[in-house]
């Protein structure tokens, strides 16, 4: 159980350097939990296990440079997407011997958002060209495509029943069995101006987590669309993404901001606890699956865990 004192305790217990640029992506495997994955500005994409501390293996994208990154279902394979302004293919690498698997062609603009449904073989993407597609990893050519009015953000949930895609102050939910019949439920969630960056499912699928540009911070019942919580940071100035991830359990939620800082907050009471940067753009965020840490990217990596003497200060009511 993750208490509001567990939080509030929360610290860096581990830090990883070495990047030549911020950390752009990052995505902890769904099942083989201790993997880690970044992609950051200096063209590399790393391997770690959280669990030893350890960085297993870099990676280098020269050619192609790297933005988004996420596992598959296989913990060797991960899809990745390019930087380089020329070609907006999306690539399936295989960790264990630098090979590329397969690539993914049909984005003509930026690719911003990737979502692994991590019970199958299919996955999102969002791009600036206003589309997104659907594609099976085993397939060269997407399997369908939604046309949208603005920057998408994508998410499966965890069955991979169901996904959604937010832009334009609207989060429109769609069965993936059934998508070409459009969205079975259009949620309302802010203004058309609210650029969408990151959306979100809690592991049991009830809520959604919805990051904006404007700072806005969203969770919603992902049955009745209704705002469960809202909270604000400092809007992002630059080009980064403000990125939020849930807990294990749905109930606490951890954000970055554009001034730099963490903040954590109890969805149902609201704000636990904020630590502070020097940074001025909001570092990445992610909770390891099923663990008490959770990891924050910048120009640096940072595992943070709980301090357990200053739990043992905190009364335990039964």
């Amino acid at each position: 159980m993750i208490t509001n004192e567990v939080f509030k305790s929360m610290k860096i217990a581990l830090v990883f350097q070495g990047f030549n640029g911020r950390i752009s992506s990052m995505d902890f495997h769904s099942k083989a939990t201790n993997y880690l994955v970044t992609a950051s500005d200096d063209e590399s994409i790393r391997l770690y296990d959280t669990q030893n501390a350890v960085c297993l293996k870099t990676i280098n994208s020269k050619k192609y440079g790297v933005e988004l990154v996420c596992f598959t279902d296989n913990p060797t394979l991960v899809l990745y997407s390019s930087k380089n302004g020329w070609d907006e293919s999306l690539r399936l690498l295989s960790l264990n011997d630098n090979r590329f698997v397969r690539y993914f062609k049909g984005h003509l603009d930026r690719v911003v958002s990737i979502s692994f449904c991590s019970e199958k073989e299919n996955f999102l993407s969002g791009s600036l060209d206003r589309t997104v597609l659907l594609w099976d990893q085993r397939a060269e050519k997407s399997q369908g495509l939604l046309r949208v009015q603005g920057r998408p953000a994508v998410s499966y949930d965890d069955q991979g029943m169901v996904f959604a895609v937010a832009y334009g102050g609207h989060i429109r939910m769609f069965d993936a069995r059934k998508f070409e019949k459009g969205p079975f439920e259009i949620f309302a969630v802010g203004n058309e101006d609210s650029e969408a960056h990151v959306i979100k499912f809690s592991s049991d699928g009830r809520r959604i987590l919805l990051t904006t540009k404007a700072g806005r911070v969203l969770v919603i019942d992902s049955f009745h669309g209704n705002n469960i919580a809202s909270y604000n940071v400092k809007p992002v100035v630059t080009n980064s993404m403000l990125e939020a991830s849930f807990s294990p359990d749905g109930n606490h939620i951890i954000s970055g901001s554009g001034d730099g800082s963490v903040y954590a907050w109890n969805v149902r009471s609201g704000k636990v606890a904020r630590w502070g940067s020097t940074d001025n753009e909001p570092p990445l965020v992610r909770w390891a699956p099923g663990s008490l840490m959770f990891v924050t990217g910048s120009s640096e990596l940072s595992c943070w865990v709980p301090d357990l003497s200053k739990l043992g200060s905190f009364s335990v009511t039964k």
